[in-house]
C-alpha cells in the first residue's frame, strides 16, 4: 500500500470500504450517468494523440481505458487512485479488455505524482476529495510537461443538483445533521461538492501553477434508477443523504421505512412515463494548462 496523506486517510478507508462496495453495486447507473459529462469534457478538450496522459481518481479505469483509445497506440493512459479496491478492479478489467497502453498504480496525489512526464491529465469526479487541494493540483503540475493541459470534471453546488440537495435535507428531517465525532464510520473526506464554487477553484489552480482556468457548464439528465425502487436505494446508499444516513447509524436505522418513503414521495417528481427515474444534474468542466 502506497504512503497516504494524513489528512486523506479516513476518506481512503471509506473509498477502500462501504464506498467502493456501494459503487460497484450501482456502477451500472453510476458508471454511464457520470461518463456524460465525462465524454463531453473529453470531446471538448481531448487529450493530444500519441500524448502521454493521466487519470487522477481513476475509480474502475473506466476512463482510463478511454483515454488510451483516444491517444492511440502510440500514446499511452496511467491511472492512479488512492483506493487499492478501486485499483485492483482497473486492473483485472483493463487485462480483460486486452487494453495494452494503459497502467494502474494506487498514488495519493497529496504524496506526489510518478511516472511522468504528462502531456495531458485528466479527472473525472476525483478531484473533490483531496484534503490539500493545492498541494495535490502542485504534483499534478510539476509532472506535466510544459505547455500541458489538465481537464476535470467536478460537480457544481449542490443547490444546482437538485435531488442531492432535496435528498440531504429529507433525511436530514428525520435524523437532524450527524455529529462525525460521535461516528465511527468515515467520511468521504471534504465531500463531492468542494470544488464546486469556481472561484475558489480558480485560485487553487492558479496557487498550484496552472493559468488559463476556464468553465463549462455540463447539465446531462441522470438515469437515477430503472424504477423507484431502485432510485430510493441509491439515494439512500449514496451521494449526501447516503452519508447523512450512515453517519446516523442506529437512528436512521429505526427510521429506515419511513426515511424510504419520503424519499420516494420526492422522487416521484422525476419518474418519466417508461418509470426510469431521470434527475437532472449540473457539473462543471474544467480547464487549465501550464505555460509552454
Amino acid at each position: 500500500m502506497e504512503a497516504i496523506t494524513a489528512g486523506n486517510q479516513e476518506a481512503v478507508e471509506a473509498w477502500n470500504g462501504v464506498l467502493f462496495d456501494r459503487f460497484r453495486e450501482y456502477r451500472h447507473l453510476l458508471l454511464p450517468g457520470l461518463g456524460a459529462h465525462g465524454d463531453k469534457a473529453m470531446a471538448v478538450y481531448p487529450p493530444p494523440v500519441g500524448g502521454r496522459v493521466l487519470d487522477i481518481g481513476c475509480g474502475f479505469g473506466d476512463t482510463t481505458q478511454q483515454l488510451a483509445k483516444l491517444v492511440g497506440a502510440e500514446g499511452s493512459a496511467v491511472g492512479i487512485d488512492a483506493a487499492v479496491r478501486f485499483i485492483d478492479d482497473a486492473r483485472a478489467e483493463a487485462e480483460e479488455a486486452g487494453a495494452e497502453n494503459v497502467e494502474f498504480f494506487v498514488q495519493d496525489v497529496e504524496q506526489g505524482v510518478e511516472r511522468g512526464p504528462y502531456d495531458y491529465a485528466f479527472s473525472r469526479m476525483g478531484m473533490m476529495f483531496f484534503a490539500n487541494p493545492v498541494a495535490a493540483m502542485r504534483n499534478v503540475a510539476s509532472a506535466m510537461t510544459p505547455g500541458g493541459r489538465l481537464c476535470a470534471v467536478v460537480w457544481r453546488r449542490k443547490i444546482e443538483n437538485p435531488v442531492m440537495y432535496r435528498a440531504e435535507q429529507v433525511v436530514e428531517g428525520f435524523v437532524g445533521h450527524p455529529d462525525h465525532d460521535d461516528s465511527d464510520e468515515p467520511t468521504c473526506g471534504p465531500g463531492p461538492f468542494s470544488m464546486a464554487d469556481a472561484d475558489t477553484v480558480s485560485m487553487q489552480l492558479q496557487a498550484a501553477g496552472f493559468e488559463d482556468v476556464s468553465f463549462l457548464r455540463s447539465d446531462i439528465p441522470m438515469l437515477q434508477g430503472r424504477d423507484l425502487d431502485e432510485a430510493v436505494s441509491l439515494v439512500m446508499a449514496l451521494g449526501p443523504a447516503g452519508e447523512v444516513i450512515r453517519l446516523a447509524g442506529d437512528d436512521a436505522k429505526r427510521l429506515e421505512a419511513e426515511i424510504g418513503a419520503a424519499i420516494r414521495e420526492m422522487l416521484s417528481d422525476y419518474v418519466a412515463d417508461d418509470g426510469r427515474v431521470w434527475v437532472p444534474t449540473s457539473c462543471w468542466i474544467v480547464t487549465a494548462a501550464l505555460a509552454g
